[in-house]
């Protein structure tokens, strides 16, 4: 056993070691490591490869019969064994992608409590704001270098989906970790729980969320006020961001407080960062000028207007004015009712 593997393991072992997703290797664990860590007879006594465990772990993913199903096996995998989660979805990520996120992560939101097996992240209701410090404090791992929190009220294209949107902060650090190596034990997917309006959920007996209808106004502002300054209390170099909050709260809160901490609004900033990217590429293939275009763009939603402020930008440093620039985009309304204001 390496002494990284030592590091990691210290202080930690026999079930314990087994129940804790980031160290527990399964039936990889060396008859050494079997021995050192008091694993002998907690596992089945062969001794497997990762590869052949990667084997045996997609043998039993293509046994499932629907999408929903192969979501909920892949994230019972990870809240076992995150090195062979991981492993497997690098063997096969064409394929699993869309079941760890979108599109089948809109389902998994949908069914959170129906599905629900054993916790990940965090869950910080309302009626527990005066204890957001001691919670963050009870996180698993001390050290987090990203959060990706949500309040739930505007999931993908699914809308309201109170408690269950947590689906998504775990979703997006799972990719985090797949494509841009962060380790899984330094990210924290957060719900914050301030209610729902979703009238299903509301009256579903099995929903585990705070059933109460939506806090709004200052009472919401105040809850959130109380988690930045617990999360800067407690977390001051991580990375804060923000998930899937409904219109007119994504911006408010980006504003509010990006010169307070790291954080960004992945909806607003990070599709917009994209669509220009790739608006960019495309003109210096086709020879265009981005101050020449017009846009359109259907709805007025966070990510819309984000990626209109930030082509707005590009814009004027192509060359325009600020007034020039904002008589290039149409905002098209969600009843295909034309407008011309700009971004602002």
């Amino acid at each position: 056993m390496s002494s990284k593997e030592v590091n990691l393991t210290k202080g930690t072992w026999g079930i314990a070691l087994i129940a804790t997703p980031t160290l527990n290797k399964g039936t990889a664990f060396s008859y050494e490591e079997r021995t050192s860590l008091h694993l002998h007879g907690l596992l089945p006594p062969r001794i497997e490869t990762l590869d052949e465990q990667v084997g045996r772990a997609y043998e039993a993913f293509i046994r499932k019969s629907d999408d929903l199903e192969k979501h909920i096996y892949l994230r019972q995998l990870q809240d076992t064994n995150e090195v062979l989660y991981y492993r497997l979805l690098l063997d096969h990520i064409t394929e699993m992608l869309p079941l760890v996120y979108t599109p089948t992560v809109a389902q998994g939101c949908q069914l959170f409590s129906k599905i629900y097996r054993r916790p990940r992240g965090l869950f910080i209701s309302y009626p527990l704001r005066h204890q957001i410090p001691a919670i963050l404090r009870s996180r698993a791992n001390k050290d987090v270098d990203v959060i990706v929190v949500t309040d739930g009220e505007r999931i993908l294209g699914i809308g309201d989906q109170g408690v269950g949107g947590l689906g998504i902060p775990i979703g997006k650090l799972s990719l985090y970790t797949l494509l841009g190596g962060i380790h899984p034990a330094r990210t924290l997917p957060i719900v914050l729980d301030v209610g729902t309006n979703n009238k299903e959920l509301l009256n579903d007996p099995e929903y585990l969320g705070w059933r109460h209808e939506r806090v709004t106004g200052k009472e919401y502002d105040d809850f959130i006020e109380q988690f930045v300054e617990a999360v800067k209390q407690e977390l001051p170099r991580t990375c804060l961001q923000w998930e899937d909050f409904a219109t007119p709260h994504a911006r408010p809160i980006l504003e509010r407080y990006s010169n307070d901490l790291l954080t960004f609004n992945d909806d607003i900033q990070g599709t917009a960062s994209v669509a220009l990217g790739a608006i960019l590429s495309a003109l210096r293939v086709s020879g265009g000028n981005l101050k020449d275009q017009k846009f359109v763009f259907l709805g007025a939603g966070s990510a819309s207007i984000g990626v209109a402020d930030y082509l707005r930008g590009a814009a004027i440093e192509a060359g325009i004015s600020d007034e020039q620039a904002r008589r290039q985009f149409w905002i098209v309304d969600k009843d295909v009712c034309c407008t011309a204001s700009g971004p602002t």
